[in-house]
């Protein structure tokens, strides 16, 4: 049998921890890690859905995002309606992917606690530019179609 320690529920003036502040403590600890890991979701989920990752989520996320883009820079100049619209789809395949580490940090246990932002933002940016790159690819070599206002003359 192991012999537990007893608590002492007097407190005296040398700075002892009552049951009812470890309570709190506890409490208050458990609120905090519920919030980081429900944020860390809602990151990671949104992150998901903007992320290359996700097959479905060009036609409802990451196209209305690019062309909103493009339209708006397109308001200076017309002619820049279809590179802006490459670099908004661009912009939110990199947020995606940004905010699903971001996410995961605060969701999965047992992670470090230092991020390296650089690191995280290289890898974001490089797997953005490639996926971006493939798109762009297929589109010219006719093996995806593209909308003829996004891609026209």
């Amino acid at each position: 049998m192991i012999n537990l320690p007893v608590v002492n529920r007097k407190s005296n003036a040398a700075g002892q921890t009552t049951p009812k502040q470890l309570q709190w403590a506890v409490l208050g600890d458990w609120k905090q890690n519920t919030f980081k890991k429900l944020r860390g979701g809602f990151f990671l989920v949104l992150g998901y859905l903007l992320s290359p990752l996700c097959w479905w989520n060009d036609l409802l996320f990451n196209l209305p995002i690019a062309y909103g883009f493009g339209y708006i820079c397109s308001l200076f100049n017309p002619k820049l309606l279809l590179p802006c619209s490459i670099v908004g789809y661009w912009l939110s395949n990199i947020v995606g992917i940004l905010l699903m580490q971001f996410g995961a940090m605060d969701v999965l246990p047992n992670q470090s606690k230092e991020r390296n932002l650089k690191k995280e933002l290289l890898t974001g940016l490089v797997s953005s530019t490639l996926y971006t790159l493939v798109i762009l690819a297929l589109v010219q070599l006719k093996i995806l179609d593209a909308p003829i206002q996004l891609f026209g003359s």
